[in-house]
C-alpha cells in the first residue's frame, strides 16, 4: 500500500509508494514487464538495489523496481484513473554511479519535496548494472550488453501503463538523471525501443556520445570472464558475489577497472547517441544539458596521489592524464595561467580536468542538437564552486546543510526544472551556435553568452573520444 510521507510540503501531503516491481530478469537475459495487479501495489521500503561494489543496500538481483511520489489528498491509488485534465506532469530520475553502482535509495533522490513544489509525480527508478546490466556475450546472451538500458525502458513502459492511477500524465514525462543517469538518458534517445516512452530530457553532468563499440566490448567481456575464471555459462549460474568481486578486473582499453556500459550492438543500439550528429529519433524529444564549473572536485580528495603536493613545477605533468585528450599539458597549463593569473595550482588542476575531461561531452551533445536546428537549453551551475553531483540536491530540494542560501539555489534549479517538465521551456533562449546561450545558475543567475568560451575553443583543437567507446 502507498506510505505517506513523513512531513507536509507546499500545499498539499505527498503520497510515497515505494519497492513496486515493474519487471523481472533472468541473470543476462533481457527483463520481462510485471503486470501490475490489483491489490499490489508498493511496500513501505525500497526494493534491493543491484548487486555492486559499494554502499547501498540490501543488494539482490531481483532488484527491478521503481518508487513514486504523488501529490494527492488520498493514501492510495484511486479505483478509476483520473481526469486527464488534472494530470500533472511526470518527472523520472535516473541514477548516476556510471553503469556500475548507484541507487536511487539515495536520501538525496527523496521525490517529496520536489513533487510537492512542482505539484508533479516523482518517480525514482533502479535497474541492473555492471555485469549484470552491461556484460557483452551475444553469441550466448543476445540482449546482454543493453540490459540496463531495457529495463528503463521497461520501467517507461510500466509508466505508461500504470501513473495515471498516481494523478500522473503519460503523454507528458520527463526523464532527469546525473552523471551515468545523464548518460543512460542520451542512450535512450537513440533507442528504438525507448521511441514515445518519454517527451522531455535533462542530462545533469552526463553525457553519451558514443557507446562502447562491440569489439572493444568483446575484450572487456573477456578481461572480466578471465578474473572471473568461468565461461559465459558458468557465469550464468555462478554465486552473484563472485560476479561482484570480478568487477575489479583491468580494462583491456583505457586505464581503470573494467568498464561496461552500452553497446553499439546493432539489436537494441543501432547508432551512436551522438555522433556523427544528434540521433534523429532524440532531435524531437526538448532537451536540456547542465553541468557543474568545477565537475573534478568530486573526483580527486586533498590526499590523492594526483593532488598531493601540488604545485607549479608538476601541475603539467598531473593534469596529462587526467585531461584524457592528447594535448601538451605544459602548453595548457601557461594559457590558462594567462587567464586565471589569481588562480593558484589546485583552483587551475580542477579548471582545467573539468574543461578537458567533464565538460566536453556536454559540449559536443549542444553543438550538436545546435548544427541539428533542434537546440537544447544549456545550464552551467557555479554556485559555491559546484563540483560533480551537487546539482542533485538542488533539483531534489535534498542538499544537506541547506543553509538559506542553499535554499534559494534549490528553489532556482527546481523551479526551472519544473517549468520545464510541463513546457519543455525553462524560461532561457536555446543554445544556439552563434549566442551558445547559457543559464548560469549562482547566488544571482542570469543567462550568459559563450561562457567558457576560450576554454571551450582550446579543447575543441583535439578530437573527443568518449571514455569506454
Amino acid at each position: 500500500m502507498g506510505a505517506w510521507a513523513s512531513e507536509q510540503y507546499a500545499s498539499a501531503p505527498v503520497a510515497r509508494f515505494l519497492g513496486i516491481r515493474y519487471a523481472t530478469a533472468a541473470r543476462f537475459e533481457a527483463p520481462v514487464p510485471f503486470m501490475l495487479r490489483p491489490g499490489e501495489v508498493s511496500t513501505e521500503r525500497f526494493g534491493p538495489v543491484c548487486p555492486q561494489q559499494g554502499r547501498y543496500s540490501p543488494q539482490s538481483e531481483d532488484c527491478l523496481y521503481l518508487n513514486v511520489w504523488a501529490p494527492s489528498r488520498y493514501d492510495r491509488i484511486a479505483r478509476s484513473e483520473l481526469d486527464p485534465r488534472t494530470r500533472r506532469p511526470v518527472m523520472v530520475y535516473i541514477h548516476g554511479g556510471a553503469y556500475s553502482t548507484g541507487s536511487v535509495t539515495d536520501p538525496l533522490n527523496d521525490g517529496a519535496k520536489l513533487a510537492a513544489r512542482g505539484d508533479v509525480v516523482v518517480v525514482t527508478v533502479n535497474h541492473r548494472l555492471n555485469a549484470l546490466g552491461y556484460l557483452y556475450l551475444p553469441d550466448r546472451f543476445p540482449s546482454s550488453g543493453n540490459n540496463g538500458q531495457l529495463d528503463l525502458i521497461c520501467a517507461l513502459q510500466w509508466i505508461q501503463r500504470n501513473i495515471a492511477a498516481f494523478g500522473g500524465d503519460p503523454g507528458n514525462v520527463t526523464l532527469f538523471g546525473q552523471s551515468g543517469g545523464g548518460a543512460k538518458i542520451a542512450t535512450l534517445m537513440a533507442m528504438p525501443e525507448a521511441k514515445g516512452l518519454f517527451h522531455k530530457a535533462i542530462t545533469m553532468s552526463g553525457q553519451q556520445v558514443t557507446a562502447s563499440g562491440p569489439l572493444n566490448a568483446r575484450k572487456r567481456a573477456q578481461a572480466y570472464l578471465d578474473k572471473l575464471g568461468l565461461n559465459p555459462e558458468e557465469a550464468a549460474t555462478a554465486p552473484v558475489e563472485r560476479l561482484v568481486e570480478a568487477l575489479s578486473a583491468g580494462d583491456p582499453i583505457m586505464p581503470g577497472q573494467v568498464y561496461m556500459g552500452p553497446v553499439l550492438d546493432m539489436r537494441h543500439l543501432h547508432r551512436h547517441p551522438f555522433w556523427p550528429h544528434a540521433a534523429p529519433q532524440g532531435n524531437a524529444i526538448p532537451m536540456m544539458l547542465g553541468n557543474c564549473v568545477m565537475e573534478t572536485r568530486a573526483f580527486f580528495s586533498p590526499e590523492s596521489p594526483v593532488l598531493k603536493g601540488l604545485d607549479w613545477s608538476n601541475l603539467a605533468l598531473r593534469i596529462a592524464s587526467e585531461m584524457k585528450v592528447d594535448i601538451d599539458p605544459r602548453w595548457v597549463v601557461e594559457q590558462f595561467r594567462a587567464r586565471y593569473p589569481k588562480a593558484d595550482p589546485l583552483e587551475q588542476f580542477h579548471r582545467i580536468v573539468t574543461a578537458a575531461r567533464s565538460w566536453r561531452g556536454q559540449v559536443e551533445e549542444a553543438e550538436a542538437r545546435a548544427r541539428a536546428g533542434h537546440p537544447a537549453f544549456v545550464y552551467q551551475l557555479d554556485f559555491e564552486q559546484a563540483k560533480h553531483t551537487d546539482d542533485i540536491g538542488l533539483s531534489f530540494g535534498t542538499s544537506p546543510d541547506m543553509t538559506p542560501a542553499r535554499q534559494a539555489m534549490s528553489d532556482t534549479v527546481m523551479d526551472a526544472f519544473i517549468r520545464f517538465a510541463r513546457t519543455g521551456d525553462p524560461g532561457w533562449a536555446p543554445y544556439d551556435l552563434k549566442a551558445r546561450k547559457t543559464m548560469v545558475f549562482d547566488t544571482v543567475s542570469r543567462v550568459v553568452s559563450n561562457p567558457r568560451g576560450w576554454e571551450r575553443e582550446l579543447f575543441a583543437r583535439v578530437p573527443y573520444i568518449q571514455p569506454g567507446s
